[in-house]
C-alpha cells in the first residue's frame, strides 16, 4: 500500500528532514508515526500527500510511484488519501452538512452523490443530528468529527492523521481514538502521526520511531519511547 524507499528530504542549505527512510505499510493496518519534535514525522507526512517531494529516493502509493508527481496528479492522489490535521480548517459560515458536501462540490461531484454520501459519513462520525450547525456551536471534538467525515468523503483507501488530538482533552481524544479504530476496521488503512504517549501506548498497534530523520524502531506492537 504504501512504500517508502531510501526517502532523504534535505532543505536549503544544511538541514536534513529525512535521511535514508526505508518503510513499508500494507493495505489495512493502523501504524503510529512517532519521535520527538524534529525527528521528521512532518517531513514525512508532508511527502505522503505531496505537499512536499523527497530530494532522493521513491514513493509508492496503492501502487502509484508517486515521487515526481505532476500538480494535476495531487488532487487525484489526495483523493486517495484522507487527511486529519491538528487545526480543523473548517469554514465557519457553513453548517456541519456544507463543510463535509464542500470537498465533493469541488472535486465535481453530483447533487445526488452529495446527498447520498454526505449524511452516510456523518452517521460515521455520530453527527447525523448536528448537520445544521455552525462550527462555532460545536465542541473541539465534535469539530474534529467533522473534519474526519470530510476526509472520508471519497472513500480513501488510506488516512494520514497527523496529531489529531493535539487540541483535545482527554475524553474528547479517547472519542476520536475509538472512531480512528472504527475506520481502520472498515478496511482503510491509518497512518497516525503523533507525540501523544498515551495514545499510542493504548493502542498496541505498529509503531514507527523516527529519531534524527532516520527510522529508528519499528514494532509491530509497540510503544512510545522518547528514547531508542
Amino acid at each position: 500500500m504504501i512504500v517508502l524507499e531510501n526517502v532523504t528530504k534535505t532543505y536549503y542549505p544544511d538541514s536534513t528532514g529525512l535521511e535514508g527512510v526505508s518503510l513499508k505499510i500494507e493495505s489495512g493496518e493502523f501504524v503510529s508515526i512517532v519521535g520527538q519534535s524534529g525527528a521528521g514525522k512532518t517531513t514525512l507526512a508532508k511527502i505522503l500527500m505531496a505537499e512536499e517531494q523527497p530530494s532522493e529516493g521513491r514513493v509508492e502509493i496503492g501502487g502509484w510511484d508517486i515521487t515526481r508527481i505532476r500538480p494535476r496528479e495531487i488532487p487525484e492522489l489526495r483523493r486517495q488519501i484522507g487527511v486529519i490535521f491538528q487545526d480543523y480548517k473548517l469554514l465557519p459560515k457553513k453548517t456541519v452538512y456544507e463543510n463535509v458536501s464542500f470537498a465533493l462540490e469541488v472535486a465535481g461531484a453530483k447533487s445526488k452523490h452529495i446527498h447520498d454520501v454526505v449524511p452516510q459519513v456523518l452517521r460515521i462520525v455520530g453527527l447525523e443530528e448536528k448537520a445544521n450547525r455552525f462550527p462555532r456551536q460545536l465542541s473541539g471534538g465534535e469539530q474534529q468529527r467533522v473534519v474526519i467525515a470530510r476526509s472520508l468523503v471519497h472513500r480513501p483507501k488510506v488516512l494520514l492523521a497527523d496529531e489529531p488530538t493535539g487540541n483535545l482533552d482527554t475524553l474528547n481524544t479517547q472519542d476520536i481514538m475509538d472512531l480512528l479504530v472504527k475506520i481502520n476496521a472498515f478496511g482503510t488503512t491509518v497512518v497516525l502521526v503523533t507525540h501523544n504517549r498515551e495514545v499510542v501506548n493504548a493502542l498496541r498497534r505498529r509503531v514507527i520511531t523516527l529519531k534524527d530523520g532516520k527510522v529508528a524502531s519499528d514494532h509491530a506492537h509497540g510503544k512510545y519511547t522518547l528514547t531508542v
